[in-house]
């Protein structure tokens, strides 16, 4: 689309095929939001929050940035994160991945595009964190060398979205509302571009004691899905 004109033609026959299905659709939205999800996931236009989960408008809180990091020091993310749980009172936290990120190729391949390349330190850190398991853990593609480096940024996808997760729990806002008695789980997720399917990586972390556990769950899902 080349005129903005275009985008508002679309959104006037999108509301009016929603009050088709639900003339009160609009005007209850208008009243307030109750999600029960808070969605973290990647600013990738091929990945909505919305679409993927098959949900409509004032269903899921979302924030979203290149390659789903979650820093404990970037205050953008710590807000939505504080908002959703203090205020919104969200039941489920998923840190969303998908396969063919691109910030998380950039890593793997060891590229350079300029500014971003200080936001994917982290994801650099996961990277060197899992070199071990993940040379172990592909150690049967090392055949096909170009397999092998697809089978590596998949893997990287994974794991990027499970330790940015994990992130989430070191955060003082979850430890806070944890201690306080706060009820909410967190999840690790990956989607597939290429066939439009969600796969949770490992299960819901629902307090401190539950970390390692859950990531050591994951660690071997993951494991078991290139190892066969």
């Amino acid at each position: 689309m080349s005129d903005i004109n275009e985008l508002i033609k679309g959104n006037r026959e999108w509301a009016e095929e929603v009050k088709k299905t639900n003339p009160n659709f609009f005007e209850t939205l208008s009243k307030g939001q109750s999600p029960e999800y808070l969605w973290i996931g990647c600013s990738d236009s091929r990945v909505p929050a919305n679409q993927v989960c098959g949900l409509v408008p004032g269903e899921v809180f979302v924030h979203r940035n290149v390659a789903n990091v979650v820093s404990l020091t970037d205050l953008n993310c710590l807000s939505v994160l504080q908002f959703a749980i203090e205020v919104l009172k969200v039941k489920k936290i998923i840190v969303c991945g998908h396969y063919a990120c691109g910030g998380v190729e950039t890593v793997v391949r060891d590229k350079s595009y300029g500014l971003i390349d200080n936001w994917l330190t982290s994801i650099h850190e996961v990277k060197e964190q899992n070199k071990q398991f993940i040379e172990e853990t592909l150690s049967c593609f090392r055949h096909d060398q170009e397999n092998y480096m697809k089978k590596k940024v998949d893997i990287m996808c994974e794991l990027n979205a499970l330790h940015q997760a994990l992130n989430l729990c070191k955060t003082t806002v979850v430890k806070a509302a944890w201690h306080k008695g706060l009820k909410f789980t967190i999840h690790a997720a990956i989607y597939g571009v290429a066939d439009g399917k969600l796969y949770e990586i490992g299960g819901g972390v629902g307090s401190r004691e539950e970390m390692n556990i859950v990531y050591d769950q994951a660690i071997e899902a993951i494991k078991s899905r290139y190892c066969q």
